[in-house]
């Protein structure tokens, strides 16, 4: 008993699609993901160096845990940019893709760092 393969069906279509601009955006986003975090690291790592001397008595098992608990929400919050970049796949203008990725690894990373930023300065007071 042969059966003839079934014609694929929008649903189908939409899925292998939706698949495609997944990868897409797991291809640009995750290598910038590197960048993003190396940005925050060396905002935290410049307050540290900065107030070492008078630091070193804070450097606490705890202060390490809440280091990496905010390093770890940084990532969920790295994350959002993920509905961007399909919602700018979807509208299928490759230009606005290519600035709108840049534009919202800039902004993305600018304001991480900035809180980064307020965060390192209310811990270690630089």
């Amino acid at each position: 008993m042969s059966s003839a393969p079934l014609p694929p069906s929008p649903f189908t279509d939409l899925l292998a699609r939706a698949g495609a601009f997944a990868a897409a955006s797991l291809r640009y986003w995750e290598p910038r993901r590197l960048v993003f975090n190396g940005v925050l690291a060396l905002v935290v790592l410049g307050h540290v160096v900065a107030a070492w001397p008078g630091v070193q008595s804070r450097l606490t098992f705890d202060l390490a845990l809440g280091l990496f608990l905010l390093a770890v929400l940084a990532n969920l919050c790295y994350c959002s940019v993920y509905g961007a970049d399909l919602f700018l796949q979807i509208a299928g203008l490759p230009d606005v893709l290519r600035v709108g990725r840049a534009l919202l690894l800039g902004v993305g990373t600018a304001f991480a760092a900035a809180l980064a930023h307020l965060v390192a300065h209310l811990l270690f007071g630089v």
